[in-house]
């Protein structure tokens, strides 16, 4: 008894580090996404990029990131979780000394596209690694809200130490702070992760399904990085746009019928799963429009600086940390994750609903502080839709679907940055065409990009409703009792 008694503390503890671990790897991977958005002028000065050249510094993330998510989960599968997470930190933090030290716009964008890789090796998995450790019901659910609120507030901070660090240091901190993290987060993840062997390349080793995948998610994330560039209709958008969609095609064909799929089809028939991914492309591309757009306005029309930008969106970073962090795992467990994502919803449609109206000349207290406390709304959707989004995995798959819910956060962002940047900018050019001030055109084109993150939610909203609609299961004793609050409606039912 004393044995057993003395053993539950430390696994405790060693849970509370592991978990630790995959916050601060999530972290890493968020931040440097917003940290690197505040000190790009700086950069472009320092080592002479052209305003082409600038966009690669987030480009090569951001096609190395999205296109090797789903590959890195499966691999984590088969070759181990924890494997993985390490190679991926490693990688990382290598890059990151690599982009600090940096004097070149090559060496830079080489080294970015590396983060790239080292991010998704890391971040695939974590997921994953979070739902086989935290096996009971309501500290998954804790576990989940930590790792939610990582990813939603770490936008919000990096932009606060991006220019704090720009204004006060230079912009090679922004990835010489990535140094630190990255070794204490492996020293602490050798010790404390769970050990898990995998399953061995033998199950899933489908070269082609790999190459298929690869290609075809890269390709289509170049295509919409570059439809500024290239215009919707532009040829090289829908050549490339048209073969990206064949390889992913042919790859879902290929998994259909090889004799060990690298990512087997089973997974998309929970519905759970299935809806949840979906929601969130559309929840992350009309986010984007908040993460992105409102520092614009802020910076652009009433003349904030990076620091001040900062600053001015950190109330939303803390009421998405008090929501995520304090109520929402008791809430997903009392209610259930479907209706607390719907609400949520209703929050983020608020958020952006207010900000359509936002005028130029607008007063923080009045016109911007409601916004950020609706972003409360944050902390309750995320941890949800994490919920759902996991919960039709097998252990056994537990990598692949890590996988699957990262890449489709990212082909969110990627498609919220293609649309309602561009949307924005053409608003934009026909009201200075029409006379207008910057300041006017630039806001009257916010107000557009607002508009439609708002119609994506409303559509979100829709799809939560209907897809993630299920029975109730029957009120018997022994569901009661075996039920996982942390398990979807569907799940249970």
């Amino acid at each position: 008894m004393s044995v057993i008694a003395s053993s539950k503390p430390a696994l405790s503890r060693s849970r509370r580090l592991a978990l630790g671990v995959i916050a601060t790897g999530m972290l890493m991977v968020v931040l440097d996404g917003s940290i690197v958005t505040v000190a790009m002028p700086a950069i472009q000065d320092d080592l002479g990029f052209s305003p082409v050249g600038l966009s690669w510094v987030v480009n090569a993330y951001l096609i190395a990131f999205g296109s090797l998510l789903l590959l890195a989960g499966r691999l984590g599968d088969l070759i181990g979780r924890k494997r993985m997470f390490l190679a991926g930190v490693a990688v990382f933090t290598a890059a990151s000394l690599l982009a600090a030290a940096a004097t070149s716009p090559a060496v830079l964008i080489a080294a970015r596209f590396l983060q790239g890789i080292g991010s998704a090796m890391a971040s695939a998995v974590s997921l994953g690694i979070l739902v086989t450790l935290f096996t009971e019901p309501r500290e998954r659910a804790k576990a989940i809200a930590v790792f939610s609120f990582t990813g939603a507030a770490g936008a919000s901070i990096g932009q606060v130490l991006g220019g704090v660090l720009t204004d006060a240091l230079n912009w090679h901190w922004i990835f010489f702070i990535n140094l630190p993290i990255g070794l204490a987060a492996l020293a602490v993840a050798v010790p404390v992760l769970p050990a898990d062997r995998g399953l061995g390349l033998a199950a899933g080793a489908d070269v082609i399904g790999a190459l298929l995948v690869t290609a075809g998610l890269m390709l289509g994330i170049y295509t919409v990085v570059k439809v500024e560039e290239y215009g919707w209709t532009g040829a090289p958008t829908l050549g490339f746009g048209a073969l990206s969609l064949l390889l992913l095609a042919a790859f879902i064909a290929r998994q259909a019928t090889a004799r060990t799929p690298l990512m087997p089809l089973r997974i998309f028939r929970s519905r759970s799963v299935v809806g949840a991914n979906l929601i969130q492309v559309l929840m992350v591309a009309a986010l984007f429009s908040f993460q992105i757009l409102v520092a614009l306005y802020l910076q652009k029309v009433l003349g904030y600086g990076a620091a001040k930008t900062g600053l001015a969106m950190l109330p939303a970073a803390a009421v998405i940390g008090a929501v995520s962090l304090g109520v929402s795992a008791r809430l997903n467990a009392r209610f259930g994750e479907r209706k607390v994502l719907l609400t949520g919803i209703v929050l983020l449609i608020g958020t952006l609903g207010l900000l359509i109206r936002v005028p130029v000349h607008a007063n923080y207290l009045t016109d911007l502080l409601p916004v950020m406390l609706l972003a409360a709304g944050f902390g309750l959707a995320l941890p949800a839709l994490t919920t759902l989004g996991m919960s039709g995995a097998k252990e056994d798959d537990a990598g692949l679907a890590s996988g699957l819910f990262n890449t489709t956060q990212q082909i969110g962002m990627s498609l919220g940055v293609a649309v309602l940047s561009t949307l924005a900018a053409s608003r934009s050019d026909g009201l200075l065409a029409r006379g207008k001030s910057r300041a006017e055109a630039l806001t009257g084109g916010y107000h557009l990009a607002f508009t439609v993150g708002t119609g994506l939610l409303v559509a979100a909203f829709v799809v939560a409703f209907t897809v993630l609609a299920q029975p109730a299961p029957k009120p018997t004793a022994t569901v009661r009792k075996n039920a996982d609050p942390a398990a979807s409606p569907a799940t249970v039912a």
